[in-house]
């Protein structure tokens, strides 16, 4: 009998790639929906099905999850930087066409990737569960965050069928955002701590968010179902930029910023970057000076008790993994790449 097929999107990216690397392991059938400019190495040495296509092809996302036992919909435009269009296509629209795809070809699982954005900036920073209310004070101009919300809808929509997880900050090998972001950062000496650098962070493994939406997936409780799959806080903002530039051999970070002047100073930097049509973030923003420095606790007990959910990737381990990954990956800040067989000889 043919094993379970999985289709994944978003599958060369952070998350999506554990995912596909986890079911892959298992035994199990992944056919993964990328661009035709998407390097898809990885994939191809796991044995996964690649069907080369867009999310804005209805036609294709028919054909694309045909027979699919689950879809895990991974991929969206990722960040706080970029024109609302841009949001509304890759965030708001790709989940419109994808769950429209999945309607018509009967699929009984999806599970749809969100964001523990989507609850905006609760008032009470502990704990917040999955019943909290969502876009609670959202920023001005926070279109990630009112995309993911209108995106969830939609994934409601699609009936008992669904389930959405939550992910906080990911980060593991294949990240090529967040973590050589901060590298980039501590090279050029523009790291500060924000506040007093005691504040805890959300701060996950990929593959243990890929863990846990497998198992979401398999569970038929989690029908109709929404979890947040982040950290409840093992790393302090401090531990975390010392953790990396201890593995670097570079000073600790001891330069600090008030949070309440960070997040001014990342709203000017945003005004200004607006006004020059800068296409990358700015170094600061709202966004990255919450991320960093604002003390906000996020429960898991949901995922733990009713999928038997557990992190298994201490963040001292996964990001010994990450900086591993990222000197073996070309064009990454740490790359370095190794001398061949035959200049080692002729050495």
């Amino acid at each position: 009998m043919a094993s379970k097929l999985n289709v994944v999107t978003g599958a060369t990216g952070l998350i999506g790639s554990h995912l596909a690397e986890q079911l892959v392991a298992r035994g199990e059938r992944v056919r993964a929906l990328v661009r035709p400019t998407s390097d898809t190495t990885f994939l191809e040495r796991l044995g996964v099905e690649l069907v080369r296509g867009s999310l804005n092809d209805r036609a294709g996302l028919k054909r694309t999850v045909d027979w699919a036992d689950v879809v895990y919909h991974c991929a969206a435009r990722v960040g706080d930087w970029g024109a609302w269009r841009v949001y509304q296509e890759e965030v708001i629209d790709a989940t419109r066409n994808m769950l429209d795809a999945c309607r018509a070809a009967s699929v009984g699982r999806v599970v749809y990737f969100s964001s523990i954005t989507v609850y905006g900036k609760p008032r009470n920073p502990g704990q917040i569960a999955e019943n909290e209310p969502r876009g609670q004070r959202m920023r001005f101009g926070d279109h990630y965050c009112r995309s993911k919300i209108m995106a969830e809808d939609l994934a409601w929509a699609y009936g008992p069928d669904a389930t959405i997880v939550r992910p906080g900050w990911c980060y593991g090998p294949r990240d090529r955002n967040s973590l050589p972001r901060i590298i980039k950062a501590l090279q050029a000496r523009r790291v500060w701590l924000i506040g007093d650098g005691q504040n805890l962070l959300n701060l996950l493994y990929a593959g243990d968010v890929a863990a846990g939406a497998i198992l979401a997936a398999e569970n038929p409780n989690a029908r109709g179902q929404a979890y947040n799959l982040c950290s409840e806080g093992e790393l302090t903002q401090e531990a975390f930029l010392d953790a990396i530039t201890d593995a670097l051999s570079m000073p600790h970070v001891r330069r600090r910023l008030p949070y309440k002047l960070a997040y001014s100073l990342g709203f000017l930097s945003e005004l200004i970057g607006k006004a020059i049509f800068l296409k990358r973030p700015p170094h600061l923003t709202r966004y990255g000076a919450a991320l960093v420095g604002r003390p906000t606790s996020f429960s898991t007990a949901k995922a733990r008790t009713q999928l038997g959910w557990q992190p298994r990737v201490t963040a001292r381990e996964g990001i010994r993994l990450t900086l591993e990954w990222l000197r073996a990956e070309p064009g990454s800040p740490l790359y370095q790449p190794q001398p061949s067989a035959e200049l080692s000889r002729v050495s």
